[in-house]
């Protein structure tokens, strides 16, 4: 049967007549409202160009559900008229396969390229064959039976039936009903094989895009945050304090006489001291949401969220102790025999998020007073202090 085009007049492609009539009122009954909803979805289909999406799934639900229910009848109706077990066997499965290759048909229409034509040509081969096929099988044997045939006798009949020209119309539509639901399958196996790819794909990408974005915040030689994330988790803290309240606080770390260590023991050793130092500094501030980020050079950085300036100090001590305690031979250090560093402590409760800045230039003033002070010390920045930004020495 030729489906038509959307531009066509509009008719029934599925006609009710007597050759569709099993002779059991209450399957034909039913058989007759099968084909009006199969209309109707050919109409929703074909024929409604301001049919919404969901008025069409509408229609696809109202005839799946309806068939279901027939089905159940059916299988029923063949319970209680004793119709052979082979039979029912074969009835039961085919409604089982129409219910799951419909559905499945319908969920992956996307792909399809004329979708609608390819749903109602599965639709029209599958009502020969069930109503042609088996359901008039099934009303041939149970009224056999209930003329008082034994239900195998009645089975094995059919396989006799004389009409061998319906019988070959039967199998030429089985053939291409089955033709369809193994294109539908593999259809079905194909999407969801693409489906699969696709996420794969997609979690590769996630997963690469997260690892960019680590690599992005962390600064290559001392494993800890950049400069550039230090900056961003200063606005977000800024403000996440400033809505709550809380006192946010900045400790600057410096090595002191960094320079002189790199000239007297070269580069190399410098950059294994600088990692050595960040390892102790983060054995210290080792709270889940503080950070420590290199700012550039030797200079470190630590955020403390809900930490007040006394809290910031002990932190800074024991992280200034901590490196102390490293005992890193500095030949050249006039300040001390080993490496050691100096820091600037600075806390707020944030208003603006100017504070952010201020709160950084606050704690690295403090650090110049730790260096003026003798170095490997700790100093706390005062608020009522507003020493201007300064580049530090390398000295």
């Amino acid at each position: 049967m030729t489906i038509p085009p959307p531009d066509a007049p509009e008719r029934d492609v599925f006609v009710w007549d007597a050759t569709l009539i099993t002779g059991l009122a209450e399957v034909d009954a039913q058989h007759h409202r099968l084909v009006d909803l199969f209309n109707a979805l050919n109409r929703a289909l074909f024929h409604s160009a301001t049919l919404s999406a969901s008025a069409q799934q509408a229609a696809f639900d109202e005839l799946l559900a309806y068939a279901h229910r027939h089905f159940e009848d059916e299988e029923q109706l063949m319970r209680d008229a004793g119709v052979d077990p082979r039979h029912r066997g074969l009835h039961e499965r085919l409604h089982r396969e129409f219910v799951e290759q419909v559905r499945s048909m319908w969920d992956t229409r996307g792909p399809l390229r004329q979708p609608a034509e390819t749903l109602m040509g599965f639709l029209t081969a599958w009502l020969g064959l069930h109503i042609l096929g088996v359901d008039q099988s099934m009303a041939r044997q149970i009224r056999a039976i209930r003329a008082g045939a034994a239900p195998a006798d009645a089975y094995a009949r059919e396989e006799q039936h004389p009409d061998r020209g319906m019988a070959n119309l039967l199998r030429m539509m089985g053939q291409l009903y089955h033709v369809l639901a193994e294109r539908n399958r593999d259809l079905q196996q194909a999407n969801a094989t693409l489906e699969q790819r696709v996420r794969e794909r997609t979690a590769e990408l996630e997963a690469a895009n997260r690892r960019l974005e680590a690599f992005s915040r962390i600064d290559g030689l001392l494993g800890i945050a950049n400069r550039g994330y230090f900056e961003q988790r200063l606005r977000e803290e800024v403000a996440r304090h400033a809505r709550q309240g809380r006192p946010l606080a900045v400790v600057i770390f410096d090595v002191d006489h960094f320079k002189r260590y790199n000239d007297h023991d070269g580069h190399q050793a410098g950059d294994a001291c600088l990692q050595a130092v960040a390892r102790a500094l983060r054995s210290e501030i080792y709270r889940e949401p503080d950070l420590l980020a290199r700012c550039g050079g030797e200079e470190m950085v630590a955020l403390l969220v809900d930490t007040d300036a006394v809290g910031a100090r002990r932190v800074a001590e024991r992280a200034v102790a901590a490196v102390r305690a490293l005992a890193l031979p500095h030949a050249d250090s006039p300040t001390a025999p080993v490496v050691t560093v100096s820091a600037g402590v600075a806390a707020l409760v944030p208003l603006a998020p100017e504070d952010g800045p201020h709160l950084v230039q606050l704690a690295d003033a403090a650090l110049y007073a730790a260096k003026r002070a003798g170095r490997n010390r700790v100093v706390v920045g005062h608020l009522d202090e507003a020493a201007p930004v300064q580049a530090i020495s390398n000295t």
